[in-house]
């Protein structure tokens, strides 16, 4: 977010916010009333990071001047509403089909985001890996008698589930899907737990 960056690299992602054709060194640092050296430096760190990106260059009838742009990634810095989207489009659904349908659509989509990931059933150890490339910040926990459960400490749809607990049951056909077997939802953040716990059970 941009608010963890400082105030001048903040105004900088800013100016080429408002100019998507590119902004050059001279024109950055007379927009931000800063030195071409300091411009430089954070034009680097920022380009290190994936948030610019070097565009074309100008002719000046000198040296061409160097455009850089923003980046995609750091677009989505600045203030997104896929929240107020998604939150009306379950709304929606929920209005339109019932609770029962949307049990079962959420299972679906649970279902086919696990075989988009694996063609196989895996154990937890991977499970945890596809997991946390989805933001569930997940891990494998043994208890004392040696079995494993999945522990995630971030709830990625938290908000949604907590208007509508159906969006549950995708986390629980996502794993069960992956792990070959039947998920027990042992602990929930919305039932007011520290974090969500799940077991597979693989029981014929």
């Amino acid at each position: 977010m941009l608010q963890g960056m400082g105030r001048t690299q903040q105004d900088l992602l800013g100016a080429l916010l408002y100019q998507p054709g590119g902004m050059s060194i001279d024109e950055l640092a007379g927009h931000l009333a800063v030195t071409r050296t300091a411009i430089r430096q954070h034009l680097a760190a920022l380009e290190r990071d994936g948030l610019i990106l070097r565009g074309e260059t100008r002719p000046t009838g000198r040296r061409p001047e160097q455009l850089y742009l923003l980046s995609s990634h750091g677009r989505e810095l600045f203030p997104r509403q896929y929240q107020l989207l998604a939150d009306l489009l379950i709304d929606e659904v929920a209005a339109i089909i019932g609770r029962d349908a949307l049990l079962r659509l959420m299972r679906t989509l649970g279902r086919k985001l696990a075989t988009d990931m694996e063609a196989q059933v895996v154990d937890e150890a991977r499970i945890v890996q596809h997991m946390n490339q989805a933001g569930y910040e997940a891990e494998v926990f043994f208890r004392s008698s040696g079995e494993p459960e999945i522990v995630a400490h971030n709830c990625v749809f938290h908000h949604l589930a907590a208007a509508h607990p159906e969006v549950c049951e995708l986390d629980l056909a996502l794993i069960g899907t992956l792990g070959g077997g039947q998920v027990e939802h042992l602990e929930c953040m919305l039932r007011h737990g520290q974090v969500c716990r799940f077991r597979v059970d693989r029981k014929p």
